[in-house]
């Protein structure tokens, strides 16, 4: 069947230990997302290959991986464009 999403970071009803707070926190579930959903990928087309599973399952599951990961990489943009804003201020 198809697996649910991984929560995005700063999701309420995450699961697990008590997530860090803050801003470290926020990057942590951010990347701790990106590699659930790249191990829910891999696994789906696993299934696929050996035959329990279904081929739209793991396009889903590619899918939610690169939306994933590229979600992660405009943030670390930003963040590279904002320090690079505040190296830019005068002192």
């Amino acid at each position: 069947g198809i697996q649910t999403p991984p929560l995005l970071p700063g999701s309420p009803s995450s699961r697990g230990p008590a997530p860090a707070s803050g801003f470290g926190g926020a990057l942590g579930r951010m990347v701790d997302a990106v590699e659930t959903t790249n191990a829910s990928a891999n696994a789906a087309v696993g299934r696929m290959i050996d035959g329990s599973g279904d081929v739209h399952d793991a396009m889903i599951a590619l899918q939610r991986a690169d939306l994933t990961l590229q979600f992660s990489v405009q943030v670390r943009n930003k963040l590279v464009q904002a320090y690079q804003e505040i190296m830019r201020m005068p002192v």
